[in-house]
């Protein structure tokens, strides 16, 4: 039953989609309003079948219906309830049944979003495009990626459950879904983007349309990865939380882009420039995040992300992403004259001056990643020879250009528009650049070395402190409302970016690392901490067995074991972490110990400030939700843009000029104050 319900879900969905477009398509060319209906409702039965599809899987995972080859892959009699249902993303052909019923949300909430204007010829390509994109993860589905295949031969009684790995925290069931959220969510604007092209409306009015969806699938991307960080953290044992992996930095892709495109479109709005920039960013980031599910699908990567290789997925995901770069260059060559805009950036010391500068270091970050992680796939392609690009690469191409954008970050949200002079530069970056100093000079009194990390501090302090003092003046000016919108919620957001930075530069620069071999009651010490050990106990649950080690770290217990699971010949550790706001100890077994009182192997670590790395994530994710949320009203927005940009004893103009007088708005953009102006 599970079979034929799954299958005629996946059924139903790809005819939605196909005759969703043929029919939407027909009705825009023949402008016909009947036709045009009926291709709008057609993206409910696109839903319809990915619910019931999903709903198959998840019975099946259940109820252990071992007669899919995906149950038997990935569910066993032992597995918890909820890793059974987490399950359904554990594996190639269940991660496309998520990401088609993400991509399936998506239509629905753009139907009805723009259900009072689908006869409009940009909102209806744009549907057009999100079925053209649906009927090809259904068509997947339905031929090389099938998750409801049926076993071949005798059906088996037990399976050997998901990866271990997979079944160890609760962050299975978080970490996927919102990375999913995020990247299907720049499908919205991708479509958008292929529909302004298709049609010649190139105008600046798409844009609005386009930024907000593309902030909440930025929000959500964020969340995914940093969860996915601390993922890594709790599991994997090694105290890191990334490493520049190629399926992490796949997923980094398009936030980087997503993020250029977030920042470079306040650009077209304010000044009507940036255009063709502003469409090729979007057209980037949807087609990274093909590229990512290909590297990630395809089993060219080696990756522990990566899942099991099957059928022709690879180049499927491969051809459906040339032909997405082919649409995209064709339409852009093609309306090039039209995207054109006589604007220019008049003065470098400007706010657009800013924002371009911060693109182009977000497009260099993105190639040197790019480059870093296609390269050995290049190399082995040409000559055959095996070749790894590591941390040190990336860590060394991408310093400097960290470092350049958390100076943008102060600099950019306190320059005026079109023009700005030193004098009101040094003015408003007084304060910052007092508090840059009397980090630095903390840092160094207190003992602390390092280039890199000195510099991360001082330009963190930079930015923070003109984050917070644009934030002031928000709040002085109109209250707790005025954390809403673009401006403040970006504010949030650059305070969040502050303290991750921080938190990297630090946990990497004095992490203290060592193994030792402890005997029961003898106690070892290392960076201060007192280490003994109590003793191993063998604890037993059904489906898993568990060798736990007590160990007191100045007093207090901790418990690492390692865990092996009754199906699994794959032994995996559970370290013990006890955060702080100062640092983290983190302990994990070297080796399978015996049990009682002999000696363990104990690899210890010390990492300053990785606490912080999840507050830095979670105030990212709160500043991008607060640029989505209602602004506060004209008379505020105004009284606070211009406190905002002037700040406190500065004279504040319209728009925060230098002398008082509005900037000239071109014809299309946006008039009046308005707070969504902030970097």
């Amino acid at each position: 039953m599970n079979i034929a319900l799954g299958e005629s879900g996946l059924l139903l969905g790809l005819l939605g989609a196909w005759a969703g477009a043929a029919v939407l398509a027909l009705g825009i060319v023949r402008k016909r309003p009947t036709m045009l209906r009926a291709g709008h409702s057609y993206v409910w039965l696109v839903l319809a079948g990915a619910v019931v599809a999903t709903f198959a899987m998840q019975r099946a995972l259940i109820t252990h219906d071992f007669t899919l080859r995906y149950v038997d892959g990935n569910d066993s009699t032992f597995t918890p309830l909820l890793y059974r249902v987490t399950a359904m993303w554990s594996d190639l052909a269940g991660s496309i049944l998520l990401w088609s019923l993400v991509l399936a949300g998506y239509l629905v909430a753009m139907h009805l979003r723009y259900r009072r204007r689908s006869s409009e010829p940009v909102v209806a390509w744009a549907k057009v495009t999100g079925y053209v994109i649906a009927g090809f993860f259904f068509a997947l589905m339905l031929s090389v990626s099938n998750p409801f295949a049926r076993v071949n031969g005798a059906v088996p009684t037990q399976g050997p459950g998901p990866d271990p790995l997979l079944q160890d925290r609760v962050l299975v069931a978080f970490h996927p879904p919102m990375l999913y959220l995020g990247l299907v969510g720049f499908t919205v604007p991708f479509c958008f983007a292929i529909a302004t092209l298709a049609t010649g409306r190139v105008g600046d009015a798409w844009l609005l349309e386009t930024r907000r969806w593309a902030i909440f699938a930025w929000a959500c991307l964020s969340a995914g990865l940093v969860l996915g960080m601390w993922w890594s953290y709790q599991v994997l044992g090694w105290g890191g939380y990334w490493s520049w992996d190629p399926v992490e930095n796949s997923a980094l892709l398009p936030w980087l882009t997503a993020t250029a495109f977030i920042h470079s479109a306040m650009v077209q709005q304010r000044r009507a420039m940036l255009r063709v920039w502003n469409s090729s960013l979007l057209l980037a980031t949807f087609s990274l995040t093909i590229l990512g599910t290909f590297f990630t699908r395809s089993g060219v990567l080696v990756s522990v992300h990566s899942f099991t290789v099957g059928g022709g997925v690879g180049p499927a995901l491969l051809g459906f992403f040339g032909v997405t770069v082919a649409v995209g260059v064709v339409l852009l060559a093609w309306r090039g004259d039209r995207l054109h805009t006589p604007g220019s950036i008049t003065s470098a010391l400007s706010r657009e001056g800013a924002l371009l500068a911060n693109n182009l270091l977000f497009g260099a970050f993105a190639f040197v990643v790019l480059l870093g992680t296609v390269f050995p796939l290049l190399v082995e392609a040409v000559n055959g020879s095996s070749l790894t690009v590591g941390g040190p690469f990336f860590d060394t191409m991408t310093m400097p250009i960290v470092l350049c954008l958390l100076f943008l970050m102060a600099v950019a949200p306190l320059l005026p528009w079109q023009r700005s002079s030193g004098e009101l530069l040094r003015q408003r970056l007084l304060w910052p650049a007092a508090a840059a100093v009397a980090a630095l000079s903390a840092c160094v009194i207190s003992g602390l070395r390092g280039l890199w990390p000195l510099v991360v501090f001082a330009l963190g302090a930079f930015a923070g402190t003109s984050a917070l003092r644009r934030l002031y003046a928000h709040l002085r000016a109109g209250g707790g409302r005025a954390l809403a919108g673009r401006s403040g919620g970006g504010m949030v957001v650059h305070l969040g970016v502050v303290v991750l930075a921080v938190a990297f530069a630090a946990s990497h620069a004095y992490e203290h690392q060592t193994q030792l071999t402890l005997s029961p009651g003898k106690p070892a010490s290392f960076q201060g901490h007192v280490l003994v050990l109590r003793g191993v106990r063998s604890v037993t649950s059904p489906g898993r067995s568990s060798l736990v080690a007590t160990i007191d770290v100045d007093g207090s217990a901790y418990h690492p074991a390692v865990e092996q699971f009754a199906l699994s010949n794959q032994a995996v550790g559970s370290p013990a972490i006890r955060s702080g706001p100062a640092e983290d100890i983190y302990l994990s077994l070297a080796s399978v110990p015996g049990t009682g009182k002999t000696p363990v192997a104990l690899n210890v670590i010390i990492e300053p400030l990785v606490m912080w790395l999840w507050v830095g994530g979670l105030l990212m994710v709160a500043g991008g939700l607060l640029a989505l949320w209602p602004r506060p009203s004209p008379k505020k927005l105004a009284r606070s843009e211009a406190a905002g940009a002037a700040g406190p004893g500065e004279r504040a103009g319209a728009l925060g000029d230098r002398d008082g007088a509005p900037v000239r708005q071109p014809v299309g953009a946006t008039v009046g104050p308005n707070l969504d102006d902030a970097s």
